[in-house]
């Protein structure tokens, strides 16, 4: 027992100096983590969360509904992805809410989100496949974080359009559910425009269900 304790005071004082550092630097992580999320919930700012909403009317009203929300590092799987997709998402203005991402690389970042999505209503395809009766739609899908004045909290946000739908939105506003939904219908007004300007930052996904 004593040999064993000798052991372990001799081990501790041989690597003080690095026990003290590793130590002084968990401290040092948990405490800017710590301030880090506090100012991330006062500003409601959560860049790391990526939101994939489907966007579509019904009797002439505007829905939003989440199809699914995970960290940004669970869908693009590559680290220094992940970080691009959140510094860009901060980079985006009420006038322009879609990721200033490179046009080289934008059909990467898009893929990552598809494949989340089509994991998601594989069902549909299977049952598609094996002669079963099933509805499809083809949508468009395009990465954004939308910055206006009413959003209630700034994410990366991946929208879900039908592509028929995008290509001919009402003329007029529709009903909303929510009077921040405004923004939202903004949003839709600027994807329209971009879709026909710059089509690489939008990718086609099949549905089935």
């Amino acid at each position: 027992m004593n040999d064993f304790l000798d052991l372990i005071f001799g081990y501790l004082r041989d690597h003080a100096i690095e026990l003290l550092v590793a130590f002084g630097t968990a401290i040092l992580g948990w405490y800017l983590g710590k301030r880090r999320a506090s100012s991330e919930w006062k500003k409601k700012e959560f860049y790391n969360r990526l939101n994939v909403s489907l966007n579509s009317f019904r009797d002439g009203t505007l829905l939003i509904r989440t199809l699914l929300e995970k960290r940004c590092d669970e869908i693009f799987l590559n680290r220094i992805a992940a970080e691009t997709v959140v510094a860009k998402a901060r980079e985006t203005t009420a006038e322009a809410p879609l990721l200033p991402l490179s046009k080289e690389d934008y059909w990467f970042y898009l893929n990552s989100v598809l494949n989340e999505i089509a994991e998601r209503f594989a069902e549909g395809q299977v049952r598609r496949d094996i002669g079963g009766n099933v509805k499809s739609m083809v949508y468009l899908i395009c990465l954004t974080s939308e910055a206006a004045g009413e959003v209630k909290t700034r994410k990366v946000r991946a929208m879900v359009v039908q592509k028929g739908m995008l290509l001919n939105l009402p003329e007029e506003i529709p009903a909303l559910e929510s009077p921040t939904h405004r923004t939202r219908w903004e949003t839709l007004q600027q994807l329209a425009v971009e879709f026909s300007r710059h089509p690489h930052k939008f990718l086609e996904v099949e549905i089935c269900v």
